[in-house]
């Protein structure tokens, strides 16, 4: 558990979801790049998604240069729902299969942002194969390990129902 009271680290997938919120909270773009799964796929795959990572660190580092932050980033997270699992089984296959990932989930994470607003977050983790939960940061660019992501319900369940809470 991290100070603001919700999970952090690699341990959980809820705990991979918090640190991407807390990357652009605290414009962070060693946490953002330490949470985010490796580059992984083959073509043109893991070329595409180096770039998004290296385009979106410099967007956390624009933002970390600016006196104060913009209206529209989060400030805090509010609400963090257990990690489900996607309603197609075929993610979770192709990714054990394809790069040894050992699950494939989504969290729900909600934040508050600078200008009063709040915005809901669907992230999407993976266990990689050394047992340590990571996020997808461009998932729709791998559409077959995102395939119904945003066809799931909203969450109901908050992350608490479902782990012991320890600091």
């Amino acid at each position: 558990m991290a100070a603001d009271g919700f999970p952090s680290g690699h341990d959980s997938p809820e705990g991979a979801a918090c640190d991407l919120a807390r990357s652009f909270i605290n414009r962070d773009e060693k946490l953002f790049a330490s949470t985010s799964v490796r580059l992984f796929g083959g073509g043109k795959g893991p070329e595409a998604y180096a770039k998004f990572l290296r385009e979106t660190v410099q967007s956390i580092k624009a933002e970390a240069a600016k006196k104060e932050p913009s209206l529209q980033a989060p400030k805090s997270i509010g609400k963090v729902f257990a990690a489900r699992h996607l309603t197609k089984p075929g993610p979770v296959s192709y990714g054990y299969a394809s790069f040894g990932f050992e699950d494939i989930m989504f969290v729900d994470v909600g934040v508050y942002l600078n200008n009063g607003g709040r915005s809901m977050n669907r992230t999407l983790v993976i266990k990689d194969r050394d047992g340590k939960w990571y996020v997808h940061a461009d998932p729709f660019a791998s559409p077959l390990l995102s395939e119904g992501l945003n066809e799931v319900s909203a969450s109901s369940l908050d992350f608490s129902g479902v782990h012991s809470l320890e600091n």
